[in-house]
């Protein structure tokens, strides 16, 4: 289905009912997966006819793999392979679908090649992804025919089991293409979050920070890479399966970390001064659940002790989860 609402007046699409994915490596394979097992039927192309052919026979092999692992349901490998199929070229694969995802080499100099190549075949109407993981939408863009269709769509490693997924606009982008996106993410069993073109997005300027600090910490020789890591997974990384990390301050008090933070900025200096957010909540008396009043929202006394109960029964699973898995392979 199309529409002509959009801001160049050109029809765009409003429900996506196909899709290609170009660049059927790890990251493309696993997306292309994915979308096939949400019933939707999925042409992958990859950078020549051969490799896109291997390409096919290995997410084959793997969905059964996974599949014989118990990490798809039963019947998954039968739904993927009866939903994706191949092209012999990117412009064979993008001409008659409703959704194109690139997912090349994290490059600018490829993905605009490939970019031009999907625009230049695609339908006018066919809304662009790009699975980049750093580069700003508005960069990629300048060589996308029709831009306002184009948004990067940015799954996380390894794609067939990490649900979320970041939306970021580029300059031209028209914003009626998000909640078609969204309803494909949906579909697929995502989570879509729309975050602000800039470079590395929400996600890796996070995960980048956490690695920085992580590595200075090391290196200071106050705990080696090992202990780090022991840290990390068993403490605060065990809660963010549930809670971000707004949820996990409210949680703990934002006045606690308020107090936290004059400790560190008077040894760190400016880089771990208290944040405007947390100043300006403190000063307003908005301490967290302890008296209702946090950055996220506002607390009535039932939902803080449904959400207490929610939080240490997802702790308590977690913990089972994790000894049942046993040790991480060395």
């Amino acid at each position: 289905m199309i529409t002509d609402h959009h801001k160049e007046g050109r029809p765009l699409v409003t429900t996506i009912t196909s899709v290609a994915v170009v660049g059927a490596g790890y990251m493309g394979g696993g997306i292309a997966q994915s979308l096939a097992l949400a019933g939707l039927p999925v042409t992958i192309a990859d950078v020549s006819a051969d490799a896109t052919s291997a390409a096919y026979e290995r997410l084959l092999i793997e969905a059964r793999d996974f599949e014989d692992a118990g990490l798809f349901d039963v019947g998954a490998a039968e739904k993927i392979r009866a939903n994706l199929r191949t092209a012999s070229s990117i412009e064979e694969a993008v001409a008659d679908v409703d959704f194109v995802e690139e997912a090349v080499f994290e490059s600018v100099e490829v993905k605009h090649e490939v970019l031009s190549r999907i625009s230049a075949a695609a339908r006018p109407e066919a809304i662009i992804g790009s699975n980049t993981s750093t580069i700003p939408a508005r960069v990629l863009g300048t060589v996308v025919k029709h831009p306002e269709r184009f948004l990067t769509v940015h799954f996380s490693n390894p794609a067939p089991f990490i649900p979320g997924v970041e939306l970021v606009l580029g300059e031209h982008t028209d914003e009626a293409i998000v909640p078609v996106v969204k309803e494909l993410l949906t579909t697929a069993g995502r989570q879509a979050a729309l975050v602000a073109d800039v470079p590395g997005f929400v996600l890796n300027r996070l995960q980048y920070v956490l690695l920085k600090e992580a590595m200075s910490i090391a290196e200071e020789g106050i705990a080696s890479p090992e202990d780090i890591d022991t840290v990390v997974r068993t403490t605060f990384g065990f809660r963010l399966g549930f809670f971000g990390p707004f949820a996990i301050a409210d949680q703990a008090g934002l006045d606690v970390y308020a107090s936290g933070f004059r400790t560190f900025e008077e040894a760190f200096g400016e880089r771990l001064a208290t944040p405007q957010l947390v100043q300006d909540a403190v000063a307003s008396d908005r301490r967290g659940v302890k008296n209702g009043k946090g950055l996220l929202r506002d607390y009535t006394p039932e939902e803080v002790k449904a959400l207490v109960a929610h939080r240490n029964r997802a702790y308590s699973e977690m913990g089972r989860l994790v000894r049942s898995l046993g040790s991480t392979p060395a």
